[in-house]
């Protein structure tokens, strides 16, 4: 069965075991609709009961012959992930401790940090350099042009 996701539009197909399982649930809990799961977003996509069992009228024959067959050949169980190795910490590993002081280190500008003493880039360095030098820290007056915006007098 073709399904569009109504969130992400991506298409997906529902295979026969799905439908079944599906089919199932929908019957065992008096539900109205399933809820179809996008493999993209992981949403739920919710499929009315009527148009599964439009796609699937025998559905319980199927699952019936599902059955046997599944009766008939076995399938193996899925082997367990295998366990990871001893933590890093068993292991006698232990993370360097930060650098203390003035200097700092790269790690340290990826967690949002700015070096101290440094200027902030090329345009930090540029705006210090285009302020007019007169009282420090006071912002520059502009030349007054033909009308004053000031108060009225």
């Amino acid at each position: 069965m073709n399904i569009r996701c109504s969130f992400c539009q991506m298409p997906y197909t529902l295979s026969r075991i799905e439908m079944l399982d599906a089919l199932q649930e929908v019957e065992s809990g008096k539900l109205a609709h399933y809820d179809a799961h996008c493999p993209r977003c992981k949403r739920a996509t919710p499929i009315p009961r009527q148009r599964m069992e439009m796609f699937m009228p025998n559905w319980r024959n199927e699952l019936k012959k599902f059955e046997v067959e599944m009766k008939e050949h076995p399938q193996q169980e899925a082997p367990l992930p295998k366990p990871e190795p001893a933590s890093v910490a068993a292991m006698g590993f232990t993370p360097e401790p930060a650098p203390v002081g003035g200097s700092e280190s790269k790690a340290g500008a990826f967690e949002g940090k700015k070096p101290a003493g440094k200027p902030a880039g090329k345009s930090a360095a540029k705006k210090e350099a285009a302020k007019p030098s007169g009282k420090a820290g006071a912002p520059a007056k502009k030349p007054a042009a033909g009308k004053k915006s000031g108060s009225k007098k």
